[in-house]
């Protein structure tokens, strides 16, 4: 089954640079992306993880795979899998995500796209209900720092 794209569009009442640390800083991801901290060296065709509380303890590995663009303030995209913890086909199952940022009068426009999906992937309907919680904390963290509290 081809599951269709799904896109967010947000506009943050934040500069650029604001909303890029929310994204891609150890401080913002663990604000944003449920205590995970992204690592990667951003260059082309590197590899990426989000690490965190989990499973597995407070390294656990919750989404990895490869860097497809990373331009600074403007858009990273990448090849996603889930963590080993959560599938044994973990490898099999991926997706693209691109986050661009565009600056729109006094505010930044947030655009996230996640396509791709391979036909067996079993985190698509996880996604639609995780991404805009995900966003709504990207948007908070920059307009004001502090994280929202999901109550878990």
């Amino acid at each position: 089954m081809d599951r269709e794209a799904l896109k967010y569009e947000f506009y943050i009442g934040a500069g650029v640079e604001e909303v890029w640390n929310a994204l891609i800083s150890p401080e913002g991801t663990r604000k944003t992306f449920f205590g995970c901290v992204l690592q990667s060296t951003f260059e082309k065709g590197a590899p990426f993880k989000y690490v965190g509380p989990g499973k597995e303890g407070d390294e656990t590995v919750h989404v990895y795979g490869t860097i497809l663009t990373y331009e600074p303030l403007r858009e990273i995209s990448y090849l996603e899998h889930p963590g080993a913890s959560y599938h044994d086909n973990h490898a099999e199952l991926e997706s693209r995500v691109t986050f661009t940022l565009d600056t729109v009068g006094a505010c930044t426009k947030l655009t996230l796209v996640n396509d791709g999906w391979s036909p067996n992937h079993t985190a698509y309907e996880n996604a639609k209900s995780h991404w805009w919680m995900i966003l709504s904390s990207i948007k908070t963290v920059a307009e004001t720092g502090k994280a929202l509290d999901f109550g878990w």
